[in-house]
C-alpha cells in the first residue's frame, strides 16, 4: 500500500480542528507488512495541563483518539467516497502520571483486507485500534483501545 504520511496528517488535522487546538502533531504514519501504524505527539503546554502539572486526561485521550484516526484514515482513506469512519467506543487505562510531552502510537488491530471484505459482504465492520501512550522517556503512561466502524454513505 502506497502511503503519503504528510497527506494523512494534514488531512486529519484539517478536518479535526480540536486536534489542532491541542497542538497535536502527527509525526509518522506507516503501512507495511506489519500493519498500519501512526504516531502523534501532544506537546508539553500549560494550556493542556491538569492540577498536577501533566497533560489533562481529556487531552491524553484526545491524543490517542487522534492517533487512531490517523491509522483509520491511512488504512481506509481510499474508501471515503463510500463510507464515513466513526469511532463507536473507546476505553483508556491511565497507568502512570505523565509529565512533559507524550507520544501516542496507534496500531490497527485487523488486516485492512479483512475489514474491507466485511464491507463488501454488506456488513458494517467494526475494528479496534490499540494505542500506547508514553512519556519522553518511553515509559507507558496510558493504554487505550478505540473501536471504529465504516458507516456506508447514503
Amino acid at each position: 500500500m502506497t502511503l503519503d504520511a504528510s497527506a494523512v496528517a494534514s488531512g486529519l488535522l484539517s478536518t479535526v480542528p480540536f486536534a489542532r487546538t491541542l497542538g497535536i502533531d502527527i509525526t509518522s504514519v506507516t503501512a507495511d507488512a506489519d500493519g498500519v501504524r501512526a504516531v502523534a505527539v501532544l506537546p508539553d503546554a500549560p494550556e493542556v495541563h491538569n492540577h498536577v502539572g501533566g497533560p489533562h486526561a481529556g487531552a491524553v485521550y484526545s491524543l490517542g483518539e487522534t492517533a487512531s484516526g490517523a491509522v483509520v484514515l491511512a488504512a481506509f482513506g481510499g474508501e471515503l467516497h463510500r463510507v464515513t469512519p466513526l469511532a463507536v467506543r473507546g476505553g483508556i487505562a491511565y497507568k502512570k502520571l505523565a509529565l512533559g510531552p507524550v507520544t501516542a502510537t496507534a496500531v490497527l488491530g485487523r488486516p485492512v483486507a479483512e475489514v474491507l471484505g466485511e464491507l463488501e459482504a454488506g456488513s458494517r465492520p467494526e475494528f479496534d485500534v490499540s494505542v500506547t501512550i508514553a512519556n519522553a522517556e518511553g515509559v507507558t503512561t496510558a493504554e487505550m483501545t478505540i473501536t471504529w466502524t465504516l458507516r456506508p454513505n447514503r
